[in-house]
């Protein structure tokens, strides 16, 4: 074999091997991802720390991110994709923020709640208190909205005190800040369970089944990565499978994220229900239509919206589900 044959060949295998490469890499999909702390959300960061998102050719980071400014990433570019309560889409699509759901993710059963003084005995009493909540456009804020107005009042019957879900927690555990209530979710609501004797619960999202949340993406995005798409999706149900046949280990990796042993967070996360695969059929077939129907007005009559998305139908894709 000549001198050229041999280079020509050692040419086209290094080509080989960086072409190989290269289609890897390809594959390797980058999104990035907004969340809270919130246990339901657990799932996503299972997927990442277990490596199903890579195994699945994704490329993901999760940041944490106040639902507050979780759209503002969105609109900057800064996040592709984002998990957040259902009614935040209409929010969100209603001030210009254009967003898809893709898949429902969890389910409040217990995990969110209004906490107040051991003195106040139900909702009607929070009349003339000091509530801490977060900001409107929340998850919180629209559950207090919510509550208030099954029990003949309004945002207008209490003194809000804009607080994020952990601080809320803690402060309302310290006895700081005057707060007579305060609307928190897991893993936080667990510190006013733990102590009994700075209040009690007096509402919750099994009481009161109002929280649901989804995640979604830019339009942009879904039409640009339909496989990444997909693939978002698959891992979310592979990390369910995981939590299925090995909760230990699962529950680990999601504590650990939030700061919590793994029986810290199996204690959490008992309060929610994470949506399977006909849970998502089922809460897309009608259940999130009449919620949004519901949600819309409340949102416009506590001025958190000017108007709804002209065809609410548009906030939500299913076809990545079958």
């Amino acid at each position: 074999m000549s001198k050229s044959s041999r280079f020509l060949i050692r040419t086209v295998a290094i080509c080989g091997v960086l072409a190989s490469a290269a289609a890897a890499h390809a594959q390797d999909t980058k999104v990035a991802i907004g969340i809270s702390g919130w246990t339901g959300f657990a799932p996503l960061t299972l997927a990442k720390e277990a490596g199903i998102f890579k195994a699945n050719g994704l490329d993901v980071t999760i940041q944490k991110i106040p639902q507050k400014d979780r759209h503002l990433a969105i609109a900057s570019g800064d996040i592709q994709c984002a998990a957040t309560t259902a009614e935040t889409w209409i929010v969100w699509n209603a001030n210009g923020v254009a967003t898809t759901q893709l898949f429902k993710m969890d389910q409040g059963m217990g995990s969110d709640g209004i906490v107040a003084r051991p003195a106040i005995a139900k909702v009607a009493d929070l009349k003339g208190k000091t509530v801490a909540a977060s900001a409107p456009g929340t998850a919180p804020h629209f559950f207090l909205a919510s509550v208030l107005k099954k029990n003949g009042l309004s945002l207008k019957d209490v003194t809000l005190v804009t607080l994020e879900p952990a601080p809320a927690a803690n402060a309302f555990v310290a006895g700081t800040g005057n707060l007579d209530a305060a609307v928190t979710y897991e893993p936080y609501l667990g510190l006013v369970r733990d102590k009994p004797e700075s209040g009690k619960l007096i509402a919750d999202s099994l009481q009161y089944p109002i929280v649901f949340d989804t995640f979604g993406c830019t339009p942009k995005f879904i039409k640009e990565n339909p496989k990444a798409v997909k693939a978002l999706i698959e891992s979310y149900f592979q990390a369910l499978d995981m939590i299925a046949k090995d909760k230990t280990k699962a529950f680990t990796i999601m504590g650990a994220d939030v700061k919590q042993t793994a029986e810290q967070f199996e204690k959490s996360q008992s309060k929610l229900k994470w949506a399977d695969r006909e849970a998502n059929k089922k809460f897309f077939n009608g259940e999130l239509q009449a919620f949004n129907k519901e949600a819309a007005a409340l949102l416009l009559e506590i001025g958190v919206i000017k108007a709804p998305p002209a065809n609410m139908d548009t906030l939500f894709d299913t076809s990545f589900l079958n």
